[in-house]
């Protein structure tokens, strides 16, 4: 099984804004030393909830620090990005960090109407806008001139250079949050990122989407290999014992949880707000479900339980919220050097 750190750092100050993705740079250089496969990076706007807000910079600089984790986005919020200098930007991180890349791309926020205003993007195009961005991107990587002419965008493209290192480009992702979205990956033989979900969710959710790639005519083989290269999310904290983990972890959970739902809800309250759709999961705001806390011996059950899915990989957000550095580096290293040794090998 492979273990990443997700860098999701909120700041509710803007005047320590320099000091958190200060912060956030040594826990990924920490992260790498301790031996992450994936080094993540979020995309979000204008509310400080992941205070770097543009991945593409910040992967530029960790490229030159993070020496043996790839680097992952999840996700790129496609809609707010052009699709060839997205797809220019991305083949020079390729060549940086010599294929250790996987591009995760996403329609943007689900709940989040702000970060479309600010862009001057419509929210009801996010997903057609990722559908065509996805496939210029993918006809950029692997083609000589072309010309497209689509709903968002008329291009006439030369060749892009550089040309991505991974042949013929880097691993391209796509973020799950439904069932809807989940079965058309399935059909398509995709893999996939999955959101902060309870156990009983997730394990339903996989059982959907085997039984929905052998609908499709994909065999066991096929599903087990995709399986294997896709990821969960789960937020984590990991102490000593398992009143420590619980004594600090959960306050700092549920104080990033209300801070997130903060200025969603001072828009919505304008009447300025994306309709939430039915399928959207509450489990990410439930104890117990949202949050893996405890010693490593309790870390570690709940991990076994995730891995007897079959999937490949956990995207893990160690610092929670306000939680200091220091509390996070402690629990991050707790993980790597207790839990994660458990499931490798």
């Amino acid at each position: 099984m492979k273990f990443s750190t997700f860098l999701f750092p909120d700041s509710r100050d803007p005047a320590r804004d320099g000091q958190v993705i200060d912060e956030t740079v040594r826990e990924a250089v920490l992260a790498d030393r301790l031996g992450a496969d994936i080094v993540w990076l979020a995309e979000h706007h204008f509310d400080g909830i992941s205070v770097y807000a543009d991945p593409m910079v910040l992967a530029g600089a960790l490229a030159a620090s993070v020496k043996h984790a790839g680097l992952g986005f999840a996700v790129i919020q496609t809609a707010l990005h052009h699709p060839i200098r997205l797809a220019e930007q991305i083949a020079l991180l390729d060549h940086l960090v010599k294929g250790r890349l996987i591009v995760g791309l996403g329609r943007g926020s689900s709940f989040n109407i702000y970060d479309y205003q600010g862009f001057g993007i419509d929210h009801h195009d996010a997903q057609a806008m990722l559908d065509e961005a996805e496939a210029i991107m993918v006809k950029a990587w692997t083609e000589d001139q072309f010309d497209h002419a689509g709903r968002f965008w008329q291009l006439q493209v030369p060749m892009l250079r550089p040309r991505p290192y991974s042949e013929p480009h880097p691993p391209v992702i796509r973020g799950s949050s439904t069932d809807a979205s989940l079965v058309e990956l399935a059909r398509e033989g995709r893999p996939f990122m999955m959101n902060v979900q309870s156990l009983e969710t997730t394990s339903g959710r996989v059982d959907l989407y085997r039984r929905t790639m052998r609908e499709a005519g994909f065999g066991e083989e096929g599903i087990a290999a995709n399986l294997a290269v896709s990821w969960v999310w789960r937020n984590f904290f990991v102490a000593d014992s398992d009143e420590a983990a619980a004594r600090v972890g959960i306050p700092a959970f549920e104080t990033m949880t209300s801070a997130r739902a903060e200025m969603r809800n001072r828009y919505a309250a304008m009447g300025q707000r994306i309709v939430p759709r039915d399928d959207l999961p509450g489990a990410r705001k439930a104890r117990g479900e949202g949050l893996i806390h405890g010693a490593p011996a309790r870390v570690a059950e709940d991990v076994a339980a995730i891995d007897r899915l079959g999937i490949g990989g956990i995207i893990g957000t160690f610092r929670l919220g306000p939680m200091a550095h220091e509390a996070a580096a402690e629990s991050l290293t707790l993980f790597f050097e207790k839990v994660a040794p458990q499931f490798r090998g």
